[in-house]
């Protein structure tokens, strides 16, 4: 009985946590800039660790990775006139283009195949995407 009382208190305070969730708005990423800082225990000293820039129609058009030292790398998307992403440019502390990809996707707007390129346009690495529904049952 004891079992019983502990698992339906349980059960009930679970609901408002699950509840506050769904009720969350979405963030506004159009024209956004997220800045993300690493401090000190004491919150005396920040540092700057990760920017991501967001386009004006709301989709992420940059990302810059920081350390101690400044810029650890870069990158930069593109996107066709569907709206998909068609490049990612990755670029090195000095700014300098290391490897780029490209993209297939299905007709679920979900990447299909993702093809890697150094600088120089050869081609590194392909990836294949696959997309399996599992029932939650199991």
């Amino acid at each position: 009985m004891k079992r019983l009382i502990i698992l339906a208190a349980s059960a009930l305070l679970l609901v408002p946590i699950g509840a506050a969730a769904q009720e969350q708005p979405k963030i506004n990423k159009k024209n956004l800039v997220i800045k993300e800082w690493n401090s000190d225990p004491k919150g005396s000293s920040k540092v700057l660790d990760h920017v991501t820039t967001y386009s004006p129609d709301g989709k992420k058009i940059e990302e810059i990775e920081y350390d101690s030292k400044g810029q650890k790398w870069r990158k930069r998307y593109e996107y066709g006139a569907d709206g998909k992403m068609s490049r990612e440019l990755v670029y090195d502390e000095r700014n300098r283009l290391q490897t780029y990809k490209t993209f297939e996707w299905n007709e679920f707007s979900r990447k299909k195949v993702q093809y890697t390129y150094n600088a120089k346009g050869k081609l590194l690495s392909i990836k294949h995407f696959e997309y399996i529904a599992q029932d939650a049952g199991n």
